[in-house]
């Protein structure tokens, strides 16, 4: 008999088997479907689900980046739009200042991203709680601000305009090729992330999170890697900005508004805390909310009426939701997959919770 776990138990019997990425015949399978689905989704989808698919990826690398922080490590961020910003302007000064290539501006925005992640990581060092999460939403306002003065000073009034990126000889325009990029930049983000998880590092994360003081006197260097999680989940961050920037071949302080940083909170807590699935779950449902919010009025009577009410309904939809999840379902939408998961893998047979069972 094959030795390999199956999906009912996922017990292993070999190193091999726990370090594995795909631990089981079914996930294997799943994972080679799921790809072939991502593949060819532009091909047969519309222009508009293929921008809309590639927002999801997009915003699935910020919330990859931001789970790293809050989710494992739990270090309250309020910045992240800020940071997002950071690495959008990086690309966007580089380029319209110097003419640099994407492939010198996203390493860029890496670094930029890092050197913020240092700056205001150390008051992580001091700080907890709401005290940490004010300190860190001073980062917004600067970056926002200092951009806002570049583009003041230099006469990008309405923003700085980005021309199509150009790699080994093909330039990336069109909504299908923003797609495949966006895609892979997200499958590499969230391989990074795994494995990050994987390592030292990760498990001190998580040590961390779990009882901080317990962690120190096990010999874990707590500021050191407090600071390791702001600087990594900030480069991340900052490449995602450089990225949009490019897909949208414009940067405007006003596209990375202080609800830009709610939404990406939002996608860590509706996908689940702690959870790698959990923060693209929360990215796909976050960012398809508002267009499924407008389809609903739009099939309304005299649905004209409530055009001018649009923002203001996404608003208190979107407040709404947030609330419904942390009352009922604190774990998320991956709380609510795992719960779906386990009933197709035990169908049909049924199990008790312990305190229930009977004798």
């Amino acid at each position: 008999m094959s030795n390999q776990p199956r999906a009912s138990g996922y017990f292993r019997t070999s190193y091999a088997q726990d370090f594995a990425l795909l631990q089981t015949r079914m996930q294997r399978v799943s994972a080679v479907l799921f790809g072939i689905v991502l593949i060819g989704f532009p091909l047969i989808a519309s222009a508009f689900y293929t921008d809309l698919a590639t927002q999801v990826l997009l915003a699935s690398i910020g919330s990859l980046s931001l789970m790293l922080l809050t989710g494992y490590a739990g270090l309250i961020s309020l910045g992240h739009a800020g940071l997002l910003c950071a690495g959008a302007f990086t690309a966007g000064i580089l380029f319209k200042e110097f003419g640099t290539p994407i492939w010198l501006t996203l390493p860029a925005a890496a670094i930029v991203g890092a050197l913020l992640g240092v700056i205001f990581g150390l008051p992580s060092l001091r700080l907890r709680g709401l005290y940490l999460a004010v300190s860190t939403l001073a980062l917004h306002f600067v970056v926002v601000y200092l951009g806002g003065e570049y583009e003041t000073k230099r006469g990008h009034s309405t923003g700085i305009t980005i021309d199509a990126p150009i790699v080994f000889g093909y330039e990336l325009y069109g909504g299908a090729t923003w797609y495949y990029v966006m895609l892979v930049f997200a499958a590499l983000t969230l391989f990074l992330c795994i494995n990050l998880m994987r390592t030292r590092v990760g498990r001190a994360w998580r040590a961390i999170h779990a009882h901080e003081t317990v962690a120190e006197a096990l010999g874990i260097n707590v500021a050191a890697y407090k600071l390791l999680a702001f600087v990594i989940s900030s480069a991340i961050a900052a490449v995602a900005g450089a990225l949009f920037a490019y897909y949208r071949s414009f940067v405007s302080v006003e596209a990375f508004s202080l609800f830009l940083t709610i939404q990406y909170v939002a996608m860590v807590i509706i996908g689940g805390m702690g959870s790698l699935l959990g923060a693209i779950l929360g990215a796909a449902f976050v960012t398809v909310f508002p267009y499924v919010i407008e389809g609903v009025l739009l099939k309304l009577p005299n649905a004209q009426a409530y055009a001018g009410q649009l923002f203001a309904v996404n608003y208190a939809g979107f407040g709404l939701v947030m609330i419904l999840f942390l009352v009922f379902e604190p774990l998320g939408l991956v709380g609510i997959w795992h719960r779906i998961q386990t009933y197709f893998l035990l169908w049909p047979f049924k199990h008790r919770p312990v305190a229930g069972a009977r004798k």
